[in-house]
């Protein structure tokens, strides 16, 4: 079986939350990203965060920090490619560092799919949708992607299209649910 490493995408700018950093708001005791590492952390070989800004408080949780080279928070594409650009093994696993309930067989079940369709690409299907940031792709896509994000794509599924890809059902759509605003932070907290 091929190394994988992990990459938690925590990039973003957090607007429909108020801005800040989703990443490192408290959930249930815990940084959003704390509980999203203590997940994907054990189904990979290393693991990487992509963050942007406070970069010194995602070091301190001990993982290499590597930020979008393209300029202007692209979203999660950018992410995506720092994480390729610094990637060491031949897969690259992601998960949103909001999505505290990730599952704790998705790249085994990610990396089965992709191995037996022989694709770039696999990425989870749940709740009748395509997660597009819980995936896993091969590292050659990285120029691939530079090249899409360079000619100013930003659309993860404009990209996927031009892939071999394979979505890979998972039955528990609550595993997906991440958490974009304060009600939504304040909803799961209470369940």
């Amino acid at each position: 079986m091929n190394a994988i490493t992990g990459l938690i995408l925590a990039g973003g700018l957090a607007r429909r939350m108020g801005g800040g950093d989703k990443g490192l708001r408290l959930f249930r005791g815990k940084l959003m990203v704390a509980h999203a590492i203590e997940r994907l952390a054990p189904q990979v070989d290393t693991l990487i965060i992509n963050a942007n800004q406070n970069r010194e408080a995602y070091a301190a949780l001990g993982y290499p920090i590597v930020a979008d080279v393209i300029d202007g928070y692209a979203g999660p594409l950018a992410g995506l490619h720092a994480g390729l650009s610094a990637c060491t093994t031949p897969l690259l696993a992601t998960s949103p560092c909001d999505s505290p309930f990730l599952p704790l067989d998705l790249v085994a079940r990610l990396s089965a799919a992709l191995e037996t369709e022989e694709a770039e690409l696999a990425v989870a299907h749940s709740g009748g949708y395509t997660q597009p940031v819980f995936a896993l792709c091969r590292r050659e896509l990285r120029d691939n992607l530079g090249a899409f994000l360079k000619g100013g794509g930003r659309k993860v599924d404009a990209w996927y299209a031009g892939l071999k890809l394979v979505a890979v059902p998972f039955p528990d759509e609550a595993a997906f649910a991440n958490i974009n605003t304060p009600e939504e932070l304040d909803r799961l907290e209470k369940q």
